[in-house]
């Protein structure tokens, strides 16, 4: 069994992490570290552990080395991951280390955890940078046509108010988000800086947060060298993603609802232009805690130790 410690694991993507790793039939979890539940059952907190007998730990980088394992989940908030990482690379650098904060996303000697794009740079990776949740669709979104793409492509994005976390915050109020739609960091967001770096190429992103729990819905509208139809796009995509079990495409427009609780990605709704057929956009929906986080963290660390990348993904169904 491949040992599994998870640091950080009393938020929204925690909850979501936790039973996966716990049921996963190749992985053992041995440590779960949350400073504000020190000594309290991790069953307590979290569904979908039946039988599990650990207790929530104290684990801090001077710590660390006491909780060896073979893999370490960073699922911190942004800015923290450094001092665990050094820790490891001091006591145990050979720790497949999967950071799922913004913290690494940039390092080239991190491998970049998309697994759709990137599988072979994740193979044997022992550090892993897992994407963010908006950054995920938007680059499968685009992927497929990023060499036919003209100009700077517009990605609107809405969320649910389980991605702006358990701090209290206006972006997660229920009263605020009642029969509204709040739109945020409108410019230079950080996933907007995600998406064109691991693309390639300037992207811009206009991201929103509403009044459900989870899931995500981006609009894509962007102009393509190439006039192409919409079955031309249906059959590009469907080929560029036909090893991928994890993205449906289809001609449809997707909606959250038929996501959420999922490790699924669908790309659909694509829409040309009749009186500018370079004109295109397209629709992908997601889970946010899914396929947005934990999923592609499960992912990441099957392809890390040479495993199938859906082992233990239940058949595409999340916890709920």
């Amino acid at each position: 069994m491949i040992s599994v410690v998870v640091v950080g694991a009393r938020g929204h993507t925690g909850a979501q992490l936790l039973p996966l790793l716990w049921e996963h039939p190749e992985f053992e979890l041995v440590a779960v570290g949350s400073s504000s539940a020190v000594g309290q059952p991790v069953n307590e907190h979290v569904d979908g552990l039946e039988g599990c007998d650990l207790l929530f730990s104290e684990i801090r980088p001077v710590t660390m080395k006491q909780f060896r394992s073979d893999a370490c989940v960073l699922a911190l908030p942004n800015g923290f991951a450094s001092g665990y990482v050094k820790a490891l690379d001091k006591s145990r650098p050979e720790t497949v280390v999967v950071d799922l904060s913004a913290d690494h996303r940039f390092d080239s000697d991190w491998a970049y955890g998309q697994p759709e794009r990137f599988s072979d740079q994740i193979q044997g990776a022992t550090r892993i940078a897992n994407p963010g949740c908006y950054a995920t669709g938007a680059q499968l979104a685009l992927a497929p046509v990023l060499d036919l793409i003209l100009g700077i492509p517009v990605v609107f994005g809405v969320s649910g108010y389980s991605g702006a976390g358990t701090t209290p915050s206006r972006k997660n109020d229920p009263d605020v988000l009642k029969d509204n739609l709040l739109p945020y960091t409108l410019t230079g967001h950080v996933h907007e800086k995600e998406i064109s770096h691991h693309l390639g190429r300037d992207v811009r992103f206009l991201p929103h947060v509403a009044s459900f729990f989870s899931g995500i819905s981006l609009t894509v509208s962007l102009e393509l060298i190439t006039a192409l139809s919409e079955q031309e796009l249906l059959k590009r995509f469907r080929s560029f993603y036909s090893g991928s079990p994890l993205v449906d495409v289809r001609t449809d427009i997707p909606e959250v609802a038929e996501v959420r609780g999922t490790h699924k990605v669908i790309v659909g709704g694509f829409s040309v232009s009749e009186t500018e057929p370079h004109r295109v956009a397209l629709v992908c929906v997601l889970d946010n805690l899914l396929k947005g986080a934990a999923s592609q963290a499960v992912q990441n660390l099957n392809i890390s130790f040479g495993l199938d990348a859906m082992t233990g993904l239940n058949n595409g169904k999340g916890k709920r």
